[in-house]
């Protein structure tokens, strides 16, 4: 495996913006309240883990960028749009699959899939255009 620098400032960067997407994208101001009902998790449930679940999706982010600014150097992607088609194909090859399948097999409501993945979508496109300019 050939050797890839890596600009841990925009690894930081990147992990960032995916906890901050997150955090708006599962706000009450966006989709909080259609969450929790789709997924059946109660505000209690949800605030008794909540400082754990927080930590393990920033650890998550790291980990998710460390491996796309590998995939974003692999492909030769130095400018945002093919950064963020990087990110695109990413999710499209290894989250989407994954998830339509949790999705399906624990019988959960198909528009659970298209929240979740649209927030995932969101945040390997940009973090896919951030590590393709800075990394």
């Amino acid at each position: 495996m050939r050797e890839i620098p890596i600009n841990f400032f925009a690894l930081l960067s990147a992990a960032g913006a995916k906890v901050l997407i997150g955090a708006l994208w599962y706000s009450p101001v966006l989709f909080l309240r259609k969450w929790l009902k789709l997924s059946g998790v109660s505000e209690e449930e949800l605030k008794a883990n909540f400082g754990r679940a927080v930590a393990l999706d920033v650890i998550g982010s790291l980990i998710m960028a460390f491996v796309l600014a590998h995939a974003v150097r692999y492909a030769g992607a130095t400018t945002a749009p093919l950064g963020a088609a990087v990110g695109f194909f990413n999710w499209l090859g290894f989250i989407a699959v994954v998830t339509i399948g949790t999705v399906t097999y624990e019988r959960k409501p198909f528009e659970l899939f298209l929240l979740n993945n649209g927030y995932l979508l969101l945040a390997l496109v940009v973090m896919g255009a951030m590590l393709a300019v800075w990394v």
